[in-house]
């Protein structure tokens, strides 16, 4: 079944700002949370199809490719899944003012927290890298293989940040459960709010011994080798986001995104104008007068045109499907070839003298009114 639109899953326009866009998941959240519609599967439905849409809606960067390539665009940021309750509880929870479970707990001072009882989840920070990439790459798409240094898993403990497990200890003052429930007399009665637990900072237990390598914070410097996937048609300066790639979180958390920035490199003969690509083709004034077959190269390789007597300077020919793909359709762009006629510099006495008999021809007099349109023109004719 085909996705809905994110702006239609929480409600707003287009036009929303960061803080309608938090007010309306939130809205949809606890309306079809889990914990106030047990054993709804339609609800659940809704409540993971809110958390995806607010996923992307609230990064910058993932709403503007979003807005440019729809769902295709958006599906980059998850690296080819959707989310999980567990994705959602522990990237959300900051939306429900809580450490990542139930917002019932803090709202009515009921219900459990889910997942790891509402313990506080490290996450780790994004990380950027430059990937350069050929015309001959942006056109067919490539898998890169890019090494990444970064923060990554402790060997010694597994990213535990503890020397063995028996240096795990459950934290006395939340009794393991990464919060703490504070009550409040009011004039209207006891109130019940939720926090993160101060002694052990949401993660439910303390460490008794850290591990050497690590000095207890589960995760060190090191290398990755990181596969990219690059579709056709990228763009300078676009963003790829691969989840779950970016540096590692202290003691087992989730880890961050890589966030992938693209760079053209310019080709030797071929220039990019978005989905097309111009060709600048030189040609002698008597092949344009006589006619001719030439080789010109494509980013496939080589082509043979044929241009026909009396080919005008500034013509426009095209090859269709010749171009850049739009990313993720099956669209392509068109190779336009603009005709430059050369002139020679030098003349030999015998060349000069063929040319001053053919200047006496009618046939080699200008005449403005038998010119072709301009290239510029011409160019401004094939995009309208």
């Amino acid at each position: 079944m085909a996705k809905r639109d994110y702006y239609d899953v929480l409600g707003v326009s287009k036009n929303a700002d960061a803080d309608e866009i938090k007010k309306a998941y939130r809205k949809l959240a606890i309306k079809y949370h889990p914990d106030k519609n047990p054993d709804d599967h339609t609800a659940e439905d809704k409540f993971k199809e809110a958390a995806e849409a607010y996923e992307t809606l609230s990064n910058t960067e993932k709403r503007q490719r979003y807005n440019q390539f729809g769902h295709a665009g958006a599906q980059q940021s998850y690296g080819g899944g959707g989310m999980n309750m567990d994705d959602i509880f522990s990237q959300f929870g900051d939306v429900f003012g809580g450490g990542g479970g139930s917002p019932f707990d803090s709202f009515f001072g009921g219900g459990q927290s889910r997942g790891s009882g509402g313990r506080r989840v490290n996450r780790g920070t994004n990380l950027r890298i430059k990937v350069k990439l050929s015309l001959d790459e942006i056109a067919n798409g490539i898998e890169k293989k890019v090494k990444v240094t970064k923060q990554i898993n402790c060997n010694t403990c597994d990213g535990t940040g503890a020397k063995d497990r028996s240096s795990f200890q459950t934290c006395k003052t939340c009794n393991g459960q990464g919060a703490v429930r504070r009550v409040t007399n009011t004039i209207l009665g006891q109130m019940q709010t939720t926090g993160t637990c101060p002694s052990c900072n949401g993660e439910g237990s303390t460490i008794t011994s850290k591990c050497n390598s690590c000095h207890g914070e589960g995760i060190v410097r090191g290398e990755e080798t990181i596969t990219i996937n690059i579709p056709a048609g990228v763009s300078e300066g676009m963003q790829l986001s691969m989840s779950g790639k970016g540096n590692a979180a202290a003691r087992g958390g989730v880890a961050g995104d890589l966030i992938i920035l693209i760079e053209e490199t310019p080709h030797e003969s071929l220039k990019r104008e978005g989905i097309n690509v111009i060709y600048d083709l030189h040609i002698s004034f008597i092949d344009a007068a006589l006619g001719t077959s030439i080789e010109v190269p494509t980013i496939d390789g080589k082509a043979r045109i044929k241009l026909e007597p009396g080919t005008q300077g500034g013509k426009i020919l095209r090859l269709k499907g010749k171009g850049i793909p739009e990313v993720n359709t099956y669209h392509k762009g068109d190779q336009l070839i603009q005709v430059n006629i050369w002139t020679p510099k030098t003349l030999n006495n015998d060349e000069r003298e063929l040319l001053e008999k053919l200047k006496e021809s009618d046939n080699f007099k200008p005449n403005p009114g038998k010119f072709e349109k301009s290239f510029f023109d011409r160019m401004k004719e094939y995009f309208e």
